[in-house]
C-alpha cells in the first residue's frame, strides 16, 4: 500500500496523510482515488473545488470541521460527506486526535 504525505494539501496547514487503499490499475479508470486519509492535530485540508467529479468522504476516528461548500459543521466518527461536481468543500482537525476518513472521488 503506497502511503504519501503531502504539505499544505489544497493549501491547508500542516500535512495530509494518504494510504492509496486502491491504485489507478485497480480502479481500473472509474475512480480517481480511494483511501484513508489521516489529519493529525492541528492539520487542515484546504477548501477545493471539483469539476467533473464527486468526493465522499467516511469518517473512522476523531472529529473535526467540515466546510460543506462554504459552511462549516462539525464531524464525528460515523458521518458522511458529499461534494457533488461543481462544488467545493475543506476539513479541519479540530481536536487533539487524528481525524481519519475514507476519501473516495468518482467521476461524473
Amino acid at each position: 500500500m503506497r502511503v504519501e504525505r503531502v504539505e499544505n494539501m489544497a493549501g491547508g496547514e500542516g500535512h495530509v496523510i494518504i494510504k492509496h487503499l486502491l491504485e489507478e490499475k485497480e480502479l481500473h479508470g472509474n475512480n480517481r482515488l480511494f483511501a484513508e486519509v489521516t489529519l493529525e492535530p492541528g492539520c487542515t485540508l484546504g477548501y477545493h473545488e471539483h469539476h467533473g467529479e464527486s468526493e465522499t468522504y467516511y469518517i473512522i476516528s476523531g472529529t473535526g470541521e467540515y466546510n460543506d461548500n462554504g459552511t462549516k459543521r462539525p464531524v464525528k466518527v460515523g458521518d458522511i460527506t458529499y461534494t457533488p461536481n461543481g462544488c467545493g468543500h475543506g476539513l479541519d482537525n479540530t481536536s487533539d486526535q487524528d481525524l481519519v476518513f475514507i476519501a473516495l472521488i468518482v467521476p461524473d
